[in-house]
């Protein structure tokens, strides 16, 4: 497909999208929305879209699944969660993600990340991902994050968690590869959107396919949300067909392809 009427298919898209969105709310409401940071990119691009077209506002809080999973458990409020599908399966289990809710958007792969300008290292098999990590000075994970205890697990399983404790900087909270573009860390290892979104840091590639890991993101509104019709319309608003585009261009393959 040409540029031009990829463009001109994304917008036609869109603009379904808003015409859904406009018929599922009636008046305008503050949404709350909890989400992890490899969905950053995602609600930074589509989210003013939804609410130019609806009149929502969108009041955000993005940190990582499991800690706000604890924070959902502990009683924050809000209206949407979009969490890693465990999260938001044992949610709903508990009674904290309102039954019949729960939607699949979308799934991510893992990425290795570095400062913009540096030079790219080989990551191309198993064993260059290996001289990788070997190599590097320093490299940053999610400590929680579902992208951080697989890599955890594949240093076990390359047999280098001794070798490579000394480099490892496990970030607890927020967005990690912001370690990176800060110069704290050398290399990242996280999902390819929460990569891809921060300025500074470059994407050098996913994981090789032996390696890699999926990670399910999963929306639900909470049992308790004082805008429930307008969280649903903003979970319809993201999990359509007409979002896919957006979605694979923040690195993210969507549910609805």
């Amino acid at each position: 497909m040409k540029i031009g009427s990829l463009a001109a298919a994304v917008k036609i898209g869109i603009g379904v999208m808003i015409v859904l969105a406009q018929g599922a709310a009636a008046y305008a409401a503050e949404i709350k929305v909890l989400h992890t940071p490899a969905f950053r990119a995602v609600i930074n691009d589509l989210g003013p879209q939804f609410e130019r077209s609806t009149g929502h506002k969108l009041v955000i809080k993005v940190e990582v699944s499991a800690v706000l999973k604890r924070q959902i458990e502990a009683g924050e409020t809000f209206d949407v969660a979009i969490l890693t599908r465990m999260h938001i399966d044992d949610l709903t289990k508990q009674g904290k993600i309102a039954s019949g809710t729960r939607a699949h958007i979308a799934r991510s792969g893992i990425g290795v990340g570095a400062r913009a300008g540096a030079s790219k290292p080989d990551i191309s098999s198993v064993d260059a991902f290996k001289r990788m990590l070997l190599n590097a000075k320093s490299v940053t994970y999610s400590a929680e994050g579902a992208s951080g205890i697989h890599f955890n697990s594949l240093l076990d399983r390359l047999g280098i968690a001794a070798e490579m404790k000394p480099k490892l900087k496990p970030v607890a909270t927020g967005v990690t590869a912001e370690r990176v573009a800060r110069g704290e860390a050398e290399i990242v290892v996280a999902p390819i959107p929460s990569i891809v979104a921060v300025p500074g840091v470059e994407l050098v590639g996913p994981l090789p396919s032996e390696l890699q890991s999926y990670i399910d993101f999963t929306a639900g509104v909470a049992s308790g949300a004082k805008e429930a019709e307008a969280a649903k319309a903003l979970i319809k608003f993201l999990a359509a067909p007409a979002a896919a585009p957006v979605l694979k261009a923040k690195g993210m393959e969507s549910a609805s392809q």
